[in-house]
């Protein structure tokens, strides 16, 4: 049997299952979509399987994760529940992991219910940068779940980046900085190679430095465990021009711009939710 199933393979199905081909083989990973011959290159690409259908991937698969719109979440699970129930009742038990923004495993399980069983649900929220292994992921499982079955998850996302186990009550919050952040980096990385170009810098240049700058800071706030403040001082000599730039930076509102921009992003995720 197959250990993992995607079914939707746009943008951050088909990242979760390229991470999920790194982590568990190929071989042990089946796709579908609704357009097939979409999940027939990305099989062909990655050395994986395509099925004509979500039934036949349910099939093959112990964990099937579902990448389609919140809103075809109804008809896909309604579509699967007799199925379920009919491999739950020779043994084969699935566990459905959800990829739908705004879908919360309490409307899951009523929408899965006809299946006649206790069905495992797990939750999943992954930024797009987990399209090159760096990405941030969160998990939640109903109550009841098998640790082993959330580990097997954790697993077959590790190649996918950090995925962290989150109370789904703050799902929206983890969206709002998580999710939505790197929109907010990839200007901020623009201007600074703009900055750079306008005092002399070649366009290719100033991007990759201001890029590299950017992962480099990240992973001097994750390793060294300092605050980012304190960082932001051992890099500024008195008077120099570092601490010119930090002023015009405060100047210019980009603290506040920042924050102000995860709550709106918080804000409007929750009013989608609804």
């Amino acid at each position: 049997m197959k250990k993992a199933a995607f079914i939707g393979v746009g943008n951050m199905g088909g990242a979760l299952a390229r991470a999920a081909c790194r982590a568990a083989g190929p071989e042990r990973v089946v796709l579908v979509n609704r357009t097939r011959s979409k999940a027939e290159a990305l099989a062909a690409e990655l050395g994986c399987t395509a099925v004509g259908s979500s039934a036949d991937a349910v099939q093959e698969a112990e964990y099937i994760f579902l990448g389609v719109k919140p809103q075809d979440m109804r008809p896909l699970l309604g579509s699967l529940a007799t199925l379920l129930y009919g491999l739950h009742r020779d043994g084969a038990d699935k566990v459905l992991v959800s990829m739908a923004a705004g879908v919360e495993l309490s409307a899951m399980h009523q929408l899965v219910n006809g299946a006649g069983y206790d069905v495992p649900l797990l939750r999943v929220m992954p930024n797009t940068c987990v399209a090159v292994g760096q990405g941030m992921t969160a998990l939640c499982a109903r109550p009841g779940v098998d640790e082993a079955r959330i580990r097997d998850v954790e697993d077959l996302l590790s190649a996918s980046g950090r995925v962290a186990r989150i109370p789904e009550k703050l799902f929206d919050q983890f969206s709002a900085v998580a999710g939505c952040g790197p929109a907010f980096v990839y200007p901020y990385i623009e201007a600074l190679a703009d900055g750079a170009v306008s005092v002399g810098l070649p366009r290719a240049q100033a991007v990759e430095y201001a890029a590299r700058m950017v992962m480099g800071a990240a992973s001097m706030v994750l390793e060294s465990g300092k605050h980012p403040g304190q960082l932001k001082d051992e890099v500024c000599s008195p008077g120099g021009s570092t601490i010119a730039g930090v002023a015009e930076l405060e100047r210019g509102g980009l603290r506040a711009a920042a924050v102000n921009a995860v709550q709106a992003a918080y804000r409007r995720g929750t009013e989608l939710g609804k």
